[in-house]
């Protein structure tokens, strides 16, 4: 192991090829995560714009975030829809699971929330700054087709409720 920080561990594992050369493959064991499109009664989405140090932009993406301790994927789902929206939803539909980058072992939950009411917002401490825009689903979509939404897990949640939805 190389190191760790806060809910990541960097380490170095050796690799053997068929060949029997070997290399060393860098890894991120990172916790899974959930991602969620809201989708109103009206066809509405809801998108959350928060800064990404990393990229040095922010960036809107539908509501996400990692699980906490033993959480499982529909209870994380409906925590980060509640803390980032504001939104409880009586119907969630899985959308599936991806992998991220291929160095990263955690995986992204997709939902489809449905059937939503208002209620408050409750952002952790550095989503205290979060926007929080409500659009069109089909504009939504649009943006991470024409690449205006960059998050990849959110790029691929839409897609997933477009399909979902017989959209796409």
């Amino acid at each position: 192991m190389r190191g760790a920080s806060g809910h990541f561990v960097l380490r170095d594992d050796l690799i053997r090829f068929p060949d029997g050369a070997e290399a060393l493959y860098t890894v991120v064991a990172n916790p899974d995560s959930a991602f969620v499109v809201p989708l109103f009664d009206n066809g509405d989405t809801m998108l959350v714009r928060q800064w990404r140090h990393a990229w040095e932009t922010s960036s809107w993406e539908v509501p996400a975030g990692t699980f906490d301790g033993d959480e499982d994927p529909l209870e994380c789902a409906r925590r980060e829809l509640a803390e980032e929206t504001g939104l409880v939803a009586a119907r969630y539909r899985s959308l599936g699971v991806v992998h991220g980058a291929a160095f990263l072992t955690g995986r992204a939950h997709l939902f489809l929330a449905e059937s939503l009411t208002e209620s408050k917002r409750n952002p952790e401490t550095y989503e205290q700054d979060m926007e929080v825009l409500r659009l069109p689903f089909a504009e939504a979509l649009n943006s991470a087709l024409e690449g205006d939404i960059v998050h990849s897990g959110s790029v691929t949640a839409l897609c997933r409720a477009a399909r979902a939805l017989n959209l796409l």
